[in-house]
């Protein structure tokens, strides 16, 4: 499912540098993700901001000593004795921070080994190596393929989106949570996997080579009448740029379509720099850890005479539901689709004794407005769905004089 964070190459580099790590849904590569929630696919990266150093260099007794922890959320302290008396005792510090996070009613709260989170760090970059497919669990358990890397070796072996996974390498998935998965996918480049899968009640196994692989997550193409669609997949490293670079490419006067639909985030700082395409300066978000206020500012320069529409729906989340909600609170975009997921809750890794990384919830982040998106997401402007959504985007922008 789909680069490394500016500061986050060791989990002891994110308690040292400045990094703010969010938590959102979403998969890159081969389905970075943690486990199920509900209804829903619960997809994971890791997502970065600069902020204070401080905010994260403050030791757990400190913290401790600081404004109280929002509601609902874990206590980083009770985590990290939890994780120490498990490895003096000789057990495993991350399933006893688990255990704790879990009792702490955490929703976003999540435990990875080492291998796991530096899996989650390359991800940003939007190269990783696997099988090319992305994979989330269902309500009952299972494990079901929800997209695959075009050209890639899950793709040439012709699994299709809504395959169900059975087992890797002879390992039964059902009720594994999806970042186990992915540690039963992921390997060294040019080792072989195999796969049971079902599909219309029929099984067959495939025995894929892993591969590095890549993906572009910043496409553009043009429509008739001049105007630009920027079809952002999700914020890696770089990709802010790409957005710049497609703005100003774009026709003279003709409006532009930010596709911001299955975006499940990414880099805050990368929806920023998105942001500051379109922005001449200004605020695009706010945020607080554990009570003390911070934002996050677009750059001066931006396009800000350009008709634009951004395309949303439910697998919009975290830093495109960020992005989205600046360009809508500041008159900027006009957004059509669906409602998005509404993921605004902040997360902060921690190391703990035995190398694992928890990623607890410290707080929240706010539109320009003050809107909080957690649990709500952002109602579109204008209501459309499938293959109506971007007409009726056409439709917004040709009312706004961004066509030809």
């Amino acid at each position: 499912m789909p680069g490394r964070p500016p500061y986050c190459l060791r989990p002891r580099d994110l308690r040292r540098g400045a990094a703010l790590t969010l938590a959102l849904l979403g998969a890159l590569g081969t389905a970075a993700s943690t486990g199920c929630f509900g209804g829903q696919t619960d997809h994971r990266t890791v997502e970065i901001a600069s902020v204070d150093a401080a905010d994260l260099a403050a030791p757990a007794a400190s913290v401790a000593a600081s404004p109280a922890r929002p509601p609902g959320t874990a206590d980083r302290e009770a985590v990290a004795r939890a994780a120490a008396a498990a490895v003096a005792d000789g057990k495993s510090g991350k399933k006893a921070a688990q255990e704790v996070v879990s009792r702490s009613g955490d929703r976003w709260g999540r435990v990875y080994d080492r291998t796991e989170y530096a899996g989650f760090a390359s991800d940003l970059e939007g190269r990783w190596t696997g099988v090319g497919l992305w994979a989330g669990c269902r309500r009952d358990g299972s494990v079901e393929v929800d997209r695959v890397q075009p050209g890639g070796p899950a793709d040439r072996a012709g699994i299709r989106a809504g395959d169900r996974l059975l087992a890797v390498d002879g390992i039964r998935v059902a009720g594994l949570t999806t970042t186990e998965v992915v540690a039963l996918l992921r390997g060294t480049a040019g080792t072989s996997v195999v796969l049971n899968l079902r599909r219309d009640g029929r099984d067959r196994t495939e025995t894929l080579r892993r591969e590095q692989l890549h993906t572009e997550p910043v496409t553009v193409r043009t429509l008739p009448g001049g105007i630009t669609v920027i079809k952002v997949s999700a914020f890696t490293r770089g990709s802010g740029d790409r957005v710049r670079e497609a703005v100003r490419a774009a026709p003279a006067g003709a409006g532009v379509m930010l596709d911001l639909r299955g975006n499940p985030g990414g880099l805050v700082a990368e929806a920023v720099q998105a942001a500051s395409a379109f922005l001449d300066g200004g605020l695009v978000a706010t945020y607080d850890v554990r009570g003390v206020q911070r934002a996050l500012h677009a750059a001066p320069g931006g396009d800000t005479a350009r008709p634009l529409v951004a395309l949303v729906d439910g697998g919009t989340m975290s830093a495109a539901e960020l992005l989205t909600g600046a360009l809508q609170d500041r008159g900027r975009a006009v957004a059509v689709g669906s409602r998005t997921f509404g993921k605004g809750s902040v997360q902060l890794p921690t190391e703990l004794p035995d190398g694992s990384v928890a990623e607890l919830t410290v707080g929240t982040y706010r539109t320009p407005t003050g809107r909080s998106l957690d649990g709500r997401g952002i109602t579109p402007d204008l209501t459309a769905g499938g293959e109506r959504t971007e007409e009726r985007a056409r439709a917004v922008l040709g009312g706004l004089g961004g066509t030809r």
